[in-house]
């Protein structure tokens, strides 16, 4: 495909990553530039967090949308700004030698011992592992650290013009205040000469063409004059983050929608300053298991190390394009569904034509170039393999061992193996590490009623009589025929159904899940049988209805044993 024929299909597109870029592009109209900055940023008082990464890659999506649609006429770069000069209000629950960081509340972050012994400062450590993840993912990027940017002098010159503009700074700031916290505030925040600490105290006297403040310690009553360049003082944030703007000429930041008041006041102050405030969006926040904000000092979310440990980067990726104005939990649960449906993108993407693919999240996600959906390798029955349909194999199978997932997965690719398909043995290996932490303590079976245990005796009748090569349609059509004489699983308002024939409600299919499986909701239960097997599945039900799988719920799975692979 051709640029030109790209940048058309891209302008048409209505994904969310090329609504952002035209925003660019009509700021660019009104101030032209040669080079265009995105910015993001992290506040590393506690660990890296989903969301600080969920920032970084939504920004990326629309720096690659904007290259798109301007042809790489445009330079551009992405900044990650940590705010490592901030001082520690509080000490962090989600980590070790708590005590350690007591003693330096209120100190800069990079002047905050790390509490995990590995770095120079706790801000640090938490900067390294951003930057590690980042990195890991590959993301074009530029760090910069506030303290470094302070203590440099590259601040220098905005830190003076925000000086000449104090009175007018604190005209913006102090209506936004509470009449307590009004009376004492100051946009400069000065680092005490001898403690090292931020302080929060007023200013008495602020001298422009000397570029200094002076104010008073308030527990010692003695006075200072300091200078507002050098890294000798810090701006509070919303002064800082308009600051930032106006000195590196940022183009473009998103934030959350809990800072939409504080990006008017910023955006107030930027222009105050001499800049046009920069474009972006507000998204919405990430929500723990619990319906609450996630934060970095309660841990109370996921970390980057925790999805990874049970999913692919891309299917966290995919999580952070879908909906990025709409609150959505992340926690454990989410994981598979994104695993899924990443797949599901990945595999459709070959067929469809330009203007779908561009609204496909895996173009967004690779940066326009997906790769092969080797995962997703089909059999001659068009039937592929799943995260949930892992899951569930794993479940019957009561296995963290990967080869026996994979004793069922050559009976259905008999040419597959890890090595021929890594993407594949990495999602076995995902869902096992999935089902032993997460699925297997929760797994409760239930005892089938009359009218279920003659359902199941018929599921296992008919299997005996399949052929031992059935397709997954052919297995899920003879589940069809099963459940559609039985009253309590007709559904007449199924399309297609009639009087004479009416369609099969899922609550057949539950029961199925719940009695075999010890689950509320599977995948295809034809495909799910077809890769498991007829004979291993008719077992299965033997041991239901004998009520061997209830027993053995009734036992906390505390060291599960790997079943015999059916090689």
């Amino acid at each position: 495909m051709s640029s030109q024929t790209l940048r058309e299909a891209a302008e048409a597109s209505k994904a969310w990553p090329f609504e952002e870029a035209r925003k660019l592009i009509a700021r660019l109209e009104r101030s032209p530039r040669s080079e265009v900055i995105f910015e993001t940023g992290y506040g590393p008082s506690g660990l890296p967090h989903l969301g600080t990464f969920g920032e970084v890659a939504r920004t990326s999506m629309v720096r690659h949308a904007f290259r798109v649609l301007t042809g790489d006429s445009v330079k551009t770069r992405l900044i990650a700004f940590s705010d490592d000069m901030d001082g520690l209000r509080k000490v962090p629950d989600n980590i070790p030698n708590r005590e350690l960081i007591a003693a330096h509340l209120g100190k800069p972050l990079t002047q905050i011992p790390d509490p995990f012994r590995e770095y120079d400062s706790f801000a640090a450590h938490n900067n390294a592992r951003l930057r590690a993840f980042l990195d890991q993912f590959g993301f074009d990027y530029e760090f910069m650290s506030s303290t470094e940017t302070y203590q440099s002098g590259r601040f220098d010159k905005a830190l003076l013009r925000t000086l000449e503009c104090f009175d007018e700074v604190q005209a913006i700031m102090l209506p936004s205040l509470r009449e307590e916290r009004a009376a004492t505030y100051s946009p400069f925040l000065p680092i005490h000469p001898r403690t090292g600490i931020v302080m929060q105290a007023p200013v008495l006297a602020h001298d422009p063409s000397a570029g200094t403040i002076s104010w008073r310690d308030p527990e010692t009553h003695e006075e200072f004059v300091t200078p507002v360049t050098g890294g000798k003082c810090k701006l509070q944030w919303k002064p800082d983050w308009a600051m930032r703007w106006h000195a590196l000429g940022v183009d473009y930041e998103m934030a959350g929608k809990d800072l939409i008041d504080s990006v008017k006041l910023s955006s107030r102050i930027a222009r105050v300053l001499g800049s046009e405030p920069p474009a972006g969006f507000n998204y919405e926040l990430f929500l723990d298991e619990n319906g609450q904000k996630i934060s970095k000092s309660k841990g109370n979310g996921l970390t980057i190390d925790e999805w990874l440990a049970y999913a692919s980067p891309e299917s966290l990726s995919l999580f952070m394009f879908q909906k990025p104005t709409a609150a959505k939990r992340l926690y454990f649960d989410v994981i598979p569904r994104n695993v899924d449906d990443y797949l599901g993108f990945l595999d459709a993407y070959p067929r469809q034509e330009w203007k779908e693919r561009l609204g496909n999240p895996v173009w967004h996600i690779h940066a326009g170039a997906p790769p092969e959906p080797e995962i997703l390798t089909h059999d001659q029955h068009g039937q592929a393999i799943s995260f949930a349909m892992l899951l569930n194999l794993a479940a019957v199978s009561n296995t963290e061992n990967p080869s026996v997932l994979w004793g069922f997965l050559r009976r259905y690719y008999p040419l597959a193996s890890p090595e021929t398909h890594p993407g594949l043995d990495g999602l076995v290996r995902y869902a096992v590490a999935y089902f032993r932490d997460f699925v297997a303590p929760k797994k409760r079976y239930r005892a089938a009623d009359d009218v279920e245990r003659g359902v199941l005796k018929q599921i296992s009748a008919k299997l005996a009589e399949l052929p031992a090569g059935a397709s997954a349609d052919e297995i899920q059509h003879a589940l069809y025929d099963i459940g559609r004489p039985v009253p309590r699983y007709q559904d007449h308002s199924a399309k297609g159904a009639t009087a004479a024939r009416p369609g099969v409600s899922n609550d057949f299919f539950n029961m199925v899940y719940a009695v075999l499986l010890g689950e509320e909701r599977g995948p295809r239960l034809g495909s799910f049988i077809a890769l498991y097997g007829l004979e291993e599945t008719r077992r299965l039900i033997d041991k239901a209805l004998a009520g061997d799988l209830v027993r053995e719920s009734q036992n906390t799975i505390a060291s599960p044993v790997a079943a015999a692979s059916p090689d």
